[in-house]
């Protein structure tokens, strides 16, 4: 289900992590306004947890990850960017919308010199 692409960000994500110090990742599923309330949630979730599951398999500890999802409630566009029937140019317009966002909470120690 993940993208190649986000394949990518999450193999940074993990990058990152390395010698970081987390108390949890959130990771947030989010879908377009096609399709039923009830089918975007679930969509959602699936794809929350599939960024769940490709962090786990990179030795992300899983019991840290938190995965939800928020069906079509949190759209990154707006009222009126996207206007008209379901079509490619809609789709394609709406594609912000279909994501995973994470959030990290913790802290990193850096050390250096100035």
């Amino acid at each position: 289900m993940l993208k190649p692409e986000g394949r990518v960000l999450l193999d940074g994500l993990v990058t990152q992590l390395s010698g970081a110090t987390y108390d949890n990742i959130q990771a947030t599923g989010h879908t377009d306004r096609f399709g039923s309330n009830a089918y975007n949630q679930k969509l959602s979730e699936r794809r929350a947890n599939a960024v769940k599951d490709y962090l786990a398999s990179k030795d992300v500890m899983a019991s840290r990850i938190d995965a939800q999802g928020k069906g079509e409630t949190q759209p990154v566009t707006k009222a009126g960017d996207c206007k008209g029937a379901k079509s490619a140019k809609v789709i394609a317009c709406l594609q912000p919308d279909r994501r995973v966002d994470i959030e990290m909470t913790g802290a990193k120690t850096v050390t250096g010199s100035l």
